[in-house]
C-alpha cells in the first residue's frame, strides 16, 4: 500500500498528462512475473533473483470499518532486472524461509515509498525483520534538492516521482481498495507489479544521479526494520531521517492566527462613517434627520420632511406643527 501518499509543495499549475505506465512495455529486458500461493515454489523462486536491487511494496485487504484495525500483510512485491514475484504469504500455509533472508539480507537493496511504514507492518503482522530499505523520497531530496524543497521528512509520492524521473503516470483507481486476500485477478496482478517495478525504476534513475552529487551517503536515505526497531541500512545503530547537507530552501510563509482567521470569515454590520461615506455622496444629514442637498437648495426631491416637535407652553406637552405653518406661540 506504499505510494499512496503525496506530499510536496502544490502547484496552481496542472501538470501535463503522461502516458500510463506499464511493467510489460517499460522494462528495460524481457521480464517474467509469478503470481505465487505457495511458500515452497517462492522459496524456489526467489534462489533464482538476479543479484540487485529490487522495487518492494506491500498489499493487504483494506477495513471498511471506521476505527477498525488494519488487516494482517497479504501480498510482498518483489521486481527485480527481469523478474517480478508476486508473493500472496496470506494464502501461504507459512512464511517463506527465502523470503526471510531476501528482506534480512543488508547486500540487497529494498526501495520504496513510505517504505518505513510498510517494514513496520510487515514485522508486526508476520515477525520479519527488514535491512537496507532505501526509501525513494529522502533519496530524490539527496540527490536532486534542487529540484525538491521544503522538510527533509516531506513525502513525496510513488506517481509523483515516477512522472518526474521516468515520465510516466501511474493509474489507481479502485484496484488498490480491492480484497488482496482472494484469488488475485489479471487486474490487480498488473496493478502491484507495476507499484514494484516503479520502485525498481526509480531507484535505478536516482542511484545514477548520485554518482554526481558529493557527500551522499546510504545514511541519509536507507533504514531497516529489526525487531520493531528502526536503525540504519545495516541494521546497528538508531536511525533518524536527516541529511546535514540538505537545502530546504526559504521558510514558508508565518501561518495567520486562528482568531484573525475567524474574523475574517464573520461578517461585519457597517458602521456610522460608513454609512457617511454611502450617503455624503449624494447628500448628507442634518441633525433632525432631513437629508439636504450638497449644494445648499434645500431638502432632496422625493423625500419625506418630519414635522418638527415644539413644546406646548400652556399643556406642558409635545405637539407637532408642520413646517409650512408659523411656529409662532403668542395668542391672537
Amino acid at each position: 500500500m506504499s505510494g499512496t501518499a503525496e506530499g510536496s509543495v502544490k502547484t496552481a499549475v496542472s501538470r501535463p498528462e503522461l502516458p500510463r505506465y506499464f511493467w510489460r512495455d517499460q522494462s528495460p529486458a524481457p521480464t517474467r512475473i509469478r503470481y505465487i500461493t505457495n511458500h515452497l515454489e517462492a522459496n524456489f523462486e526467489l534462489s533464482r533473483l538476479a543479484i540487485g536491487p529490487l522495487g518492494f511494496d506491500l498489499e493487504w485487504r483494506p477495513n471498511y470499518r471506521k476505527g477498525g484495525s488494519e488487516n494482517p500483510v497479504a501480498l510482498v512485491q518483489l521486481a527485480g532486472f527481469d523478474t517480478i514475484l508476486l508473493l500472496q504469504i496470506s494464502a501461504m500455509s507459512e512464511f517463506p524461509s527465502k523470503l526471510r533472508e531476501v528482506l534480512w539480507d543488508p547486500l540487497r537493496v529494498k526501495a520504496g515509498v513510505s517504505i518505513q511504514r510498510d517494514c513496520q507492518k510487515l514485522y508486526q503482522d508476520w515477525g520479519v525483520s527488514t535491512r537496507n530499505c532505501v526509501e525513494l523520497a529522502l533519496l530524490a531530496r539527496s540527490v536532486d534538492n534542487a529540484r525538491w524543497k521544503g522538510k527533509y521528512t516531506n513525502p513525496l509520492g510513488l506517481s509523483r516521482l515516477l512522472e518526474t524521473y521516468v515520465g510516466f503516470s501511474l493509474a489507481k483507481g479502485k484496484v488498490q481498495r480491492s480484497n488482496w486476500e482472494l484469488r488475485l485477478s489479471s487486474a490487480q496482478q498488473d496493478y502491484a507489479a507495476n507499484d514494484a517495478r516503479a520502485g525498481y525504476a526509480i531507484y535505478t534513475q536516482l542511484i545514477a544521479l548520485a554518482r554526481d552529487v558529493p557527500n551522499t551517503d546510504p545514511y541519509y536515505y536507507s533504514l531497516s526494520v529489526v525487531n520493531g526497531f528502526v536503525l540504519d541500512h545495516l541494521g546497528i545503530s538508531q536511525w533518524i531521517p536527516h541529511n546535514p547537507y540538505y537545502d530546504p530552501g526559504p521558510p514558508p510563509p508565518p501561518k495567520e492566527p486562528k482568531e484573525l482567521k475567524e474574523r475574517k470569515k464573520t461578517p461585519r454590520a457597517p458602521t456610522s462613517s460608513a454609512v457617511s461615506q454611502a450617503t455624503g455622496s449624494s447628500g448628507s444629514s442634518s441633525q433632525d434627520g432631513t437629508s439636504m442637498r450638497n449644494d445648499g437648495q434645500g431638502p432632496l426631491l422625493g423625500t419625506s420632511v418630519p414635522a418638527a416637535p415644539v413644546v406646548n407652553s400652556r399643556a406642558g406637552a409635545f405637539h407637532r406643527i408642520p413646517r409650512n405653518r408659523p411656529t409662532s406661540t403668542q395668542r391672537p
